[in-house]
């Protein structure tokens, strides 16, 4: 996907790190583009996940459970620093659609990664089977508000 438009030039190249990956199926480069105190808020939980530990930890998971992954539009805000990505993709037999909502600082680091996805009974069996792989490994990451 392009650089969709007024995106910082840091940010659009880390967007453009994370196309890539995307693309490949091959998330290994993530940590280089992610701040020490990035944030992931998780379609399953209230509170989020700190540090780049439990969002390359939850990002690299997800990518091997869900199926038919691909993005269909992105914006970016007018400050250049974040951006929306609409995707779909299948888990098991259940569709979904989602928005990955990301915040990039000036470095081009990511520091806010947020997950929307719909409908209900989708969002129910991935959090499902992230649940079996990152159980009990994730929430140790849990910010408490």
């Amino acid at each position: 996907m392009q650089n969709p438009g007024n995106l910082r030039p840091a940010a659009a190249e880390s967007l453009a790190t994370w196309h890539d990956m995307i693309e490949k199926r091959d998330l290994g480069a993530l940590r280089s583009i992610l701040h020490p105190d990035a944030m992931f808020h998780s379609p399953m939980a209230f509170h989020p996940y700190k540090s780049a530990e439990a969002v390359n930890l939850a990002l690299t998971t997800v990518i091997t459970v869900f199926e038919n992954f691909k993005y269909h539009r992105q914006f970016a805000s007018d400050d250049g620093l974040n951006v929306v990505l609409e995707f779909s993709a299948s888990v098991g037999d259940k569709l979904l659609k989602g928005a990955d909502f990301v915040r990039f600082d000036d470095n081009g680091k990511i520091v806010d990664f947020e997950v929307m996805i719909r409908p209900l009974i989708s969002l129910q069996m991935l959090g499902a089977e992230m649940g079996k792989r990152l159980g009990d490994r994730l929430p140790d990451f849990k910010v408490r508000l």
